[in-house]
């Protein structure tokens, strides 16, 4: 396992989403020696890889592919010292539409990435888990000894993820560390999240009213900076137990109403607020709070978030500026993280 990244050979699968894109700009700032996977397409694009810098991109080893392929995987992996695997469809309500697409994905997926750590010696996994698991939380703030509820087929997806790579360190000892991010949002992210949506459309002249969901909600906003950061020190400390999950969340909550609120003052709109009955989920589906307890990952590892809410909505709201003003709004895809 290397002390630091520098020339590390790193393997991020879901690179082409929001976090993986975030985080292989970080590896790469690191000095490691990154290979980013993306989901074929037939668009000859690499999501939002193709967003990164130019001499960032220059220094990433793009493929695409599938990760639903095992054999396809196994080779990918072979060589990689530590595998980060975001991969995943993670679209909670498409999930209620075609949930065997999520499990094909998310769990399949993940198998595969398992067994090509397990057959070519990978030093590190950092499985992608997520706070839907949880569902609706039943105290707070959750801690990892918080009973698993599958409240949508994706949260019911990436629990049965989880569960597959506790198995391979308990089986096979394959060394993979679960790291579970509770709600991240920042530049790149798709506008089906809240944080997005909620910025796109009171920026948008083309958007008459900000369209919302259930505001009543709580939520544990994470940078995406601050994420990344957690994926690099899940990927290298020492103090980590293997086929164990680690929360990694601002410990901070707020109610969806008041993140529309802060919305609005920091882009001075003027529009009115509506709730749109198509953006509700089920009643017994909709998970009602998060707050995160990240007390044992910080010990382990020393990580906490630095970026306050309010600085983060600046930085994602200046970049949503710059699309808006670009005219480069485009539809982002399902398989994204």
């Amino acid at each position: 396992m290397p002390e630091r990244y520098v020339d590390a050979k790193i393997l991020v699968t879901g690179a082409d989403g929001f976090i993986g894109s975030h985080l292989t700009e970080a590896l790469v700032g690191a000095g490691a020696e990154v290979t980013a996977l993306a989901q074929y397409n037939s668009f000859d694009n690499h999501g939002w890889l193709d967003d990164l810098p130019q001499p960032v991109r220059e220094r990433v080893n793009l493929v695409r592919g599938d990760i639903r392929d095992a054999a396809f995987v196994g080779r990918l992996v072979r060589g990689q010292e530590i595998v980060f695997h975001l991969a995943a469809l993670i679209a909670i309500p498409y999930s209620y539409v075609a949930p065997q697409s999520y499990v094909e994905t998310n769990v399949l997926g993940t198998l595969n990435v398992l067994e090509a750590a397990r057959n070519h010696g990978t030093e590190r996994v950092v499985q992608t888990s997520t706070s839907e698991v949880y569902g609706s939380a039943l105290t707070m703030p959750i801690n990892e000894s918080h009973p698993l509820q599958g409240q949508s087929p994706y949260s019911a997806s990436k629990i049965a993820a989880d569960m597959m790579a506790e198995a391979f360190a308990r089986s096979f000892d394959v060394p993979v560390v679960i790291l579970r991010p509770f709600n991240t949002f920042g530049p790149r992210q798709s506008e089906r999240a809240i944080v997005g949506a909620i910025i796109r459309q009171a920026l948008d002249p083309s958007c008459p009213a900000i369209m919302v969901g259930d505001a009543t909600t709580v939520r544990d906003l994470t940078f995406v900076a601050d994420t990344a950061g957690a994926f690099m020190a899940a990927g290298l400390s020492e103090n980590l137990e293997y086929g164990h999950a680690y929360n990694a969340g601002s410990q901070r909550a707020i109610k969806v109403s008041d993140l529309i609120d802060l919305v609005v003052e920091l882009t001075s709109s003027g529009k009115p607020v509506v709730q749109d009955d198509k953006r509700l989920r089920p009643v017994n589906s909709e998970v009602r709070a998060l707050l995160a307890d990240c007390t044992r990952f910080a010990r382990a590892t020393g990580w906490l978030p630095r970026i306050p809410l309010r600085e983060g909505l600046e930085k994602t709201i200046e970049w949503w500026r710059c699309r808006l003003s670009d005219k480069k709004v485009r539809r982002q895809r399902d398989f994204i993280t």
